[in-house]
């Protein structure tokens, strides 16, 4: 039974759809006019990867999967000779494509042999919420992701796409919000009408650069939402002659892109889903319950571990670092600490959540959603105490006040990440054998990096010595 019963008006927020059966789900996106489904899923990088499968074969979808040969996508761990990648579908997460009319889409996991393949994120992110669900719990994240809005220039170079976007603090400048509201609309139009509940766009602290807030969902839901949102924005983009970029740091002088993880965990029992995170006669003042601050503490302790899986690319270290920015502060975290309202900590806490401030939109959401709950439940664990909270600018703060007040710096490259990542016995044993594979692309991507003869150098010491 259909949740949906006719065609949501663009900008309407719509019901997520539900299905008994194969059969009521390509009755319904028939009588849309959908043709062909996307079978969707992401490499280990995050990427949507999909076949397009005509509307009449989506049992197939739901049963044996759609067959992929496993060594062309990244990170499955399937050499040439191995077995096929059979994206089984999840009927729970069928939707209309609504920037292209005659398209659905259906988020599928990895099967290889018949079973679920644990190279895949999204079937590995299943096994830590399953660890929640034990326990009676259920994780919500809402993300936060920001991105650039872009064209080439006659040169060929990348710039913002409004020309008039030139203010040096243009964070929620007017003109430049309506100057590309037709894009921004769009992609607001096409995911209300999917069931993502858009409620906030504003222009950020970069020039071309915007945030669009949805409301949050349990943590695979967000994911997919995510990776849906992603989609979206490019394609969406590209039809407009634009880049929707997620880069962390495309401009060295500008703020960057990150993806804010708004985290709570809620109870399964029945006295509804309360937020277990809350405690509003909290001593600090933060109205956070026992059980948040042991989770807490279970991120600051694994921070640098989380940071290889949150800042996954050699661009990301280039938005989490020490310093400011034209607009006067990077707003990213650099610091291993906590605070009230405090954006220059690497978790700030608006009353009774916890916003990991770590993630860009360049992170596989399955990893890093997967890695913040193996994180937090060994906080909540050891019972592991984050210390009192720091509700000052720790960008003003000297090393050596630092080093007293015992805050840790994030790693300032990939390769410190990775290094944090491969020493973190509790993040890696939470991925399982996604943890070795992830290790040796990206160590892959460093040297590929550090072999790269850039600009910068060719300029400094070309004629130099």
């Amino acid at each position: 039974m259909t949740a949906v019963t006719s065609t949501p008006v663009a900008g309407d927020l719509a019901s997520p759809l539900r299905f008994e059966d194969a059969a009521s789900a390509r009755a319904y996106l028939s009588a849309q006019g959908v043709n062909y489904v996307l079978a969707q899923f992401v490499d280990i990088h995050g990427v949507a990867k999909a076949k397009s499968v005509p509307l009449a074969h989506l049992e197939t979808v739901l049963t044996d999967g759609a067959g992929f040969a496993g060594f062309a996508i990244w990170g499955v761990g399937i050499e040439p000779h191995g077995p096929d990648f059979m994206a089984v579908g999840d009927l729970r997460t069928v939707s209309l494509v609504p920037w292209q009319p005659g398209l659905a889409r259906i988020v599928c996991e990895g099967h290889v042999n018949g079973e679920p393949w644990p190279f895949d994120s999204r079937v590995m992110l299943r096994g830590q919420i399953d660890r929640l669900t034990q326990k009676g719990w259920t994780l919500f994240t809402g993300l936060e992701p920001e991105f650039s809005l872009l064209k080439r220039g006659i040169n060929g170079q990348i710039e913002p796409c409004d020309a008039s976007d030139t203010l040096a603090k243009p964070c929620y400048d007017y003109k430049g919000l309506s100057r590309t509201r037709v894009f921004l609309e769009r992609l607001s139009n096409a995911l209300r009408a999917t069931g993502i509940d858009v409620y906030q766009i504003d222009h950020e602290d970069a020039n071309g650069q915007f945030e669009m807030n949805y409301t949050y969902t349990d943590a695979l839901t967000s994911c997919d939402h995510f990776v849906f949102f992603k989609m979206a924005a490019s394609e969406i983009a590209n039809e407009l002659g634009l880049i929707c970029s997620f880069m962390p740091k495309p401009f060295a002088h500008l703020p960057g892109n990150g993806m804010h993880m708004h985290l709570s965990i809620g109870s399964l029992s029945k006295d509804g889903k309360r937020n277990l995170f809350e405690d509003k006669s909290d001593r600090r003042g933060l109205q956070l319950s026992t059980m948040a601050y042991h989770f807490l503490g279970g991120l600051l302790a694994h921070a640098p571990a989380l940071a290889a899986l949150c800042a996954p690319t050699v661009n990301s270290y280039k938005r989490l670092v020490v310093g400011r920015s034209l607009t006067g502060s990077t707003w990213a975290p650099a610091y291993i600490s906590y605070g009230d309202n405090n954006r220059s900590a690497m978790v700030r806490v608006p009353k009774g959540r916890l916003e990991l401030r770590l993630p860009d939109g360049s992170c596989n959401p399955y990893l890093a959603t997967a890695a913040v709950i193996a994180a937090g439940l060994d906080g909540i664990e050891r019972q592991l105490d984050p210390g009192e909270p720091r509700n000052v600018n720790l960008y003003d703060w000297s090393e050596a006040q630092l080093c007293e007040a015992g805050i840790g710096l994030l790693p300032q490259n990939l390769n410190e990440a990775l290094n944090a990542l491969q020493a973190d016995r509790v993040v890696c044993g939470a991925l399982g054998p996604l943890a070795a594979e992830f290790l040796k692309l990206k160590r892959m991507e460093w040297v590929e990096y550090m072999r790269h003869v850039s600009d910068w150098e060719t300029k400094t010491y070309l004629e130099f010595f």
